[in-house]
């Protein structure tokens, strides 16, 4: 090979790894406005933020069965950010949020888990039909105690915990996720090219029902003695009927954010009551 020839692949191998350079650069900026443009976002620097817990905790050991039969265990999850998104299909935020689910499922497919976990009493073939109408590429896995065990305070649908690649517990989100913000906090925890803020803080202990979240574990309320299409159909009149007290919230927002209301307890016992009696 002549020197005049080494010299022009040398240089085209130079060009070629600056063009490369360049548009690694330009994606990680491009990621980095986007999400900016949609996520918490420090006021001082004009960077995304995101928060995890100050000390997390690893998750206990599970064993998990999927609707098809699979098993899962937290071991299969080590190495990666896993996403525990516990859900139903009665739950209009829940459905609202799974095409975002699915579409950074597959992006982040070989960095990401997510695991959809069924929160009904009965997974019977409507959830396999469901499952496939919304083109669901994720596993999902039926609620048991293990779970709620592992990850307690689920007083609302949907609520979603990122799990850290070294299987630690960093966040937890109530209600309808920002599809922008999980994904920056997986790429966070991802170690992918991201220009963001980090801080961490301590877990917050009160309960708060966001607008875009249905309650399913409300204050004094039992529901413990009601059929499963009961219960559905009792949370579905709770989440949706206001309370009279003049808060302007549902019965179920209401009873979690205001625990002083003298109001929403008694329209609750009644609609269970309602329920109860077939009414």
């Amino acid at each position: 090979m002549s020197m005049n020839t080494k010299t022009f692949l040398g240089a085209v191998i130079v060009v070629a790894l600056g063009i490369g350079g360049f548009l690694a650069v330009q994606y990680t900026r491009q990621v980095g406005n986007q999400l900016t443009a949609s996520t918490d976002t420090d006021t001082a620097t004009g960077k995304p933020r995101v928060r995890f817990v100050k000390n997390p905790k690893p998750i206990p050991e599970l064993t998990m069965k999927t609707l098809d039969g699979k098993t899962i265990t937290s071991r299969d999850l080590a190495g990666k950010v896993t996403i525990f998104n516990f859900w139903a299909t009665w739950c209009a935020p829940c459905r609202a949020e799974i095409p975002d689910l699915v579409k950074l499922q597959e992006q982040y497919k070989d960095h990401l888990v997510i695991i959809g976990v069924l929160s009904e009493d009965d997974p019977g073939e409507h959830v396999s039909r469901f499952a496939a109408d919304y083109k669901m590429n994720y596993p999902i896995v039926p609620e048991t105690k293990e779970l709620t065990d592992a990850f307690p305070g689920i007083f609302a649908l949907p609520t979603t915990f990122m799990v850290g690649p070294d299987l630690k517990m960093m966040q937890k989100h109530v209600g309808q996720i920002r599809a922008a913000q999980i994904e920056l906090e997986t790429r966070v925890l991802a170690k992918l090219p991201v220009d963001a803020d980090v801080e961490y803080e301590a877990e917050e202990g009160q309960a708060v029902l966001a607008s875009n979240a249905k309650a399913t574990d409300i204050p004094g309320l039992d529901l413990s003695g009601l059929t499963p299409e009961q219960r559905t159909a009792a949370l579905k009149r709770l989440n949706e009927e206001p309370c009279g007290c003049g808060c302007g919230l549902t019965i179920a927002s209401c009873r979690i954010n205001d625990s002083t209301c003298a109001v929403s307890p008694k329209l609750a016992d009644a609609i269970v009551a309602d329920v109860r009696s077939g009414r």
